[in-house]
């Protein structure tokens, strides 16, 4: 009945990603989300299913600009995690690997493993606010969980962290600050 309607719908308008963009983003940044991934789960089995869950959600998805089609991409990626892990609320043990096992290791793979050995909240919203920027506020919304929560996170991450390579030195006399939630 209104045939030019379905026509305009099934057509992305300009500036939208399309699956040519996303397999652009995927391809350009997947050692960086792959990286991601194993961040969030400290297991390389659990990384790949997020990340191949995230790719078919790239290819789903008909409303992302195309400028922000690395950031959508991301935080497919770190939703999939959170319901794959559970950190707010899991207080089961995990089964979690060194990033590297081969012999060519590198010294930053001494301070990804010290992030994967985080508790499992203490490390996404390490992983999330740190690493990410995200905001307090959008931690705390995706992992379900209040401000404060994700502050004391924060706090204790940062703490489990000093001292555990070049990029996070003992003996760093700045204060851990408490991570502000804004409203």
């Amino acid at each position: 009945m209104f045939p030019l309607r379905k026509l305009a719908t099934a057509v992305l308008p300009v500036g939208y990603a399309n699956r040519a963009d996303f397999c652009e983003v995927l391809e350009r940044n997947t050692n960086q989300l792959y990286l991601l991934a194993f961040l969030l789960t400290a297991n390389h089995k659990q990384a790949e299913q997020c990340f191949l869950s995230t790719v078919e959600e790239a290819f789903k998805e008909k409303a992302v600009f195309k400028n922000w089609a690395l950031s959508w991409v991301k935080r497919s990626l770190i939703k999939c995690a959170i319901r794959t892990v559970e950190p707010a609320t899991s207080a089961r043990t995990e089964k979690r690997d060194f990033w590297n096992t081969a012999e060519g290791a590198t010294p930053g793979d001494a301070e990804i493993d010290a992030v994967t050995q985080l508790a499992p909240l203490d490390r996404f919203v390490f992983v999330m606010s740190v690493l990410e920027r995200y905001s307090a506020w959008e931690c705390s919304l995706l992992l379900g969980c209040n401000a404060r929560k994700v502050a004391r996170a924060r706090t204790r991450a940062l703490a489990g962290l000093r001292g555990t390579g070049p990029h996070f030195p003992a003996t760093d006399t700045r204060p851990l600050l408490p991570l502000q939630a804004t409203a």
